[in-house]
């Protein structure tokens, strides 16, 4: 069976691709959002220096894989 063609005669994106897509765009709006909260929170306890990066990187590096996660398997449910 020929794949989906859409509008100009490209292809459509593998469902696949889609749920590629759907990790990398949730595991970015994690990522930043890790960031503002993983600052805040690790300033309101008052981390300093390397400790606060290791902190901030930390909780960039759940928020953004938990975000991701869950935007996969949206797209994937979209498929």
């Amino acid at each position: 069976m020929p794949g989906a063609v859409g509008p100009y005669g490209q292809s459509q994106p593998s469902c696949f691709d889609r749920v590629k897509m759907g990790f990398v765009m949730g595991c970015t709006v994690g990522m930043a959002a890790g960031a503002l909260f993983g600052t805040f929170s690790c300033l309101r306890i008052g981390m300093r220096d390397r400790e606060l990066m290791g902190g901030i990187g930390k909780t960039m590096m759940q928020s953004g894989g938990t975000f991701g996660t869950f935007m996969a398997i949206g797209m994937g449910i979209r498929c």
